[in-house]
Formats: structure tokens, sequence, C-alpha cells
């Protein structure tokens, strides 16, 4: 490919390509998303994406989720579970240190095939600045994942979205920022279902009804399990573990 489309990855969804400037998501700089909470639908967002690219035989990081990954969940969208490398680089932090090391390392090696990335709240500008200058030497999307105030506050990341749901299985996008024109609506998306029917409804209607997080790929999982007597019910069991990395020593 030629000129912009060999920057780019296809998202997956055809109606934010043909928003995302290039058409797809940047590689060798910063994307920026904002969520009100985990949990909106930011890695069935991104899963096109980042499976295409673990089909290519490269590697995805992510680093510091705010909770336990559900493997089950994320086979189910196409993800290769045993193949992510999780790195939590904040489990035993030296005073002093810097949480984001490992992240700006990854970025800065050129071997990575992609990486995604949960902030600390309120990082300081230059320490984005920082990323976006490690990214630029990244052959992959970057993506990080940031708390919903910051769109209050500038970016040095070329390309800034706002998420939150839109209803059951929709997301609402809000393109903050991007090359080329403003666009004025948001991008409603469809998302593939991860959770069974009646735990579908009950996640929506408790996200609406409580303002609180509906379960999703990054929180601990509801899953079903069998019983004696063929009976079968819903309950919270340990997702499978991923492959991790703790980074404990950042200096």
């Amino acid at each position: 490919m030629d000129g912009a489309f060999d920057r780019v990855l296809p998202s997956g969804f055809a109606t934010l390509d043909a928003q995302l400037p290039g058409g797809g998501w940047p590689r060798r700089a910063l994307t920026e998303l904002l969520l009100p909470h985990p949990g909106v639908g930011e890695i069935r967002l991104l899963g096109p994406c980042l499976t295409a690219i673990q089909q290519q035989g490269r590697l995805v990081m992510l680093f510091d989720p705010p909770a336990r990954l559900s493997a089950q969940a994320l086979t189910q969208l196409g993800f290769d579970a045993g193949q992510l490398l999780v790195v939590h680089t904040r489990a035993r932090v030296i005073p002093g240190s810097d949480s984001l090391w490992a992240f700006e390392q990854a970025l800065k090696s050129g071997h990575v095939g992609a990486t995604l990335a949960w902030l600390p709240p309120r990082l300081r500008a230059d320490r984005l600045r920082r990323l976006q200058v490690a990214a630029q030497a990244h052959d992959g999307p970057a993506f990080v994942l940031r708390e919903w105030a910051a769109q209050q506050r500038p970016t040095a990341a070329p390309l800034r979205l706002a998420l939150r749901a839109g209803g059951a299985d929709r997301l609402e996008l809000k393109m903050l920022k991007r090359r080329g024109p403003p666009l004025g609506s948001p991008i409603m998306l469809d998302l593939s279902p991860v959770l069974s029917d009646a735990l579908h409804e009950q996640a929506w209607r408790r996200q609406r009804d409580m303002a609180q997080p509906a379960p999703q790929l990054v929180e601990p999982h509801v899953h079903e399990s069998s019983q004696a007597g063929g009976q079968v019910c819903s309950s919270r069991v340990e997702a499978m573990p991923l492959p991790a990395a703790t980074f404990v020593s950042l200096v």
C-alpha cells in the first residue's frame, strides 16, 4: 500500500474507518481513548485490529488493566489469549520510580505489534508527550486509555476519542481530536456480544439504572456453570489466567 494507508490498520468497523484519517487506526502515534469507567466496550472496539495483529504472528501487550481479564471472553472475540502479554507495572512500584517506564520501552523497541495501556489518572502533559515521541518508533497501533475528565486538558496524541455506552452492545464514539476537519456528531457502533441474553440484559439494566460498569472484558466475568442434576446457574468464577510480567524494579 502507498501513502497514508500504509500507516494505518483497519479498525474492523467501516463506519469508523470512514472517519479516521487514512482509513484506520494510526501506526507510530498514540491513539487516546477516554472512558467514563472501564468496561464500556473498549476491548470489543479494539478487538478486530488487535486480533488481526496476532494473526500476523506479532505480539500484543496490555499494560495495567484495571481488573482481571477474562480469557474466555477474549477467546470468544478471536484473541489467542495464551499469546497476550499482560504487564503489571504498578503492582510494586518503587517510590520515585516511573510506572510508565515499561510501556515507553516497549514503544521504543519497535518490535511489538500493538500496545494497549491504561494510564494513571491526571497524567502530566510532558509525560504524555514523551510517550507520543516513543510511539513514533513503534510500527503498530499504540492505544492509551484515560479517565473521562482528561478531555478538558490538551493532549499530545494526534487522535483522541471519547467512548461511552450507547445501549446494549452499542458504543458511542465522539471524535475529540483528529487530523483534518472536526466531526460534529458522534459515531454509533454495534459491538459483538460476549454475554448470554439474560446476563446481557441484566448488565445493561445495571449500568443504566445504577450508573455502574457492566460486566466486561476487564472485570471479573460472569459465566454459566453446571450443577448436579443438569441445572445451570449464573455464578462468578475466577477468570482463566493470562501470561503476565510484573515489573518490580523500574529504575
